[in-house]
């Protein structure tokens, strides 16, 4: 099945502001605007996978990323040239914003830590 994106005569300037509107989209953006496709696992800790599917696929629906299946992998790009001729500066403006965002993680994606276990004892001898 092909992965749907929009065409650039289809980008639309509010629906690309709203899905900046998150930190976890924009530092995806940040990490992307080096111009480097990466592929879905390199934005491993800024969430979840289930997470990052969800936020890929609205980066996506939006017009700003380009996702590419290879295999069972799936790789991302940033539409820069697309962006830049349908609105000229958008990215020069948001990109050095989108490089300094520290996402913020939700209660439900903060990295787990290990549950203590009951059987680590101190043990002392006499």
């Amino acid at each position: 099945m092909a992965i749907k994106h929009p065409t650039q005569a289809q980008l639309e300037l509010p629906t690309i502001l709203s899905a900046l509107g998150d930190n976890t989209r924009l530092a995806m953006i940040g990490k992307l605007a080096d111009g480097e496709e990466l592929s879905c696992g390199q934005f491993s800790e800024l969430g979840s996978k289930t997470v990052l599917s969800y936020h890929m696929a609205k980066l996506r629906e939006a017009g700003l990323i380009q996702v590419r299946a290879q295999s069972t992998r799936r790789f991302v790009s940033l539409r820069r040239a697309e962006l830049d001729a349908r609105f000229p500066g958008l990215l020069a403006t948001i990109v050095p914003a989108a490089k300094a965002v520290e996402p913020r993680l939700r209660p439900s994606e903060s990295p787990r830590t290990p549950a203590p276990r009951a059987d680590n004892y101190d043990w002392v001898v006499d």
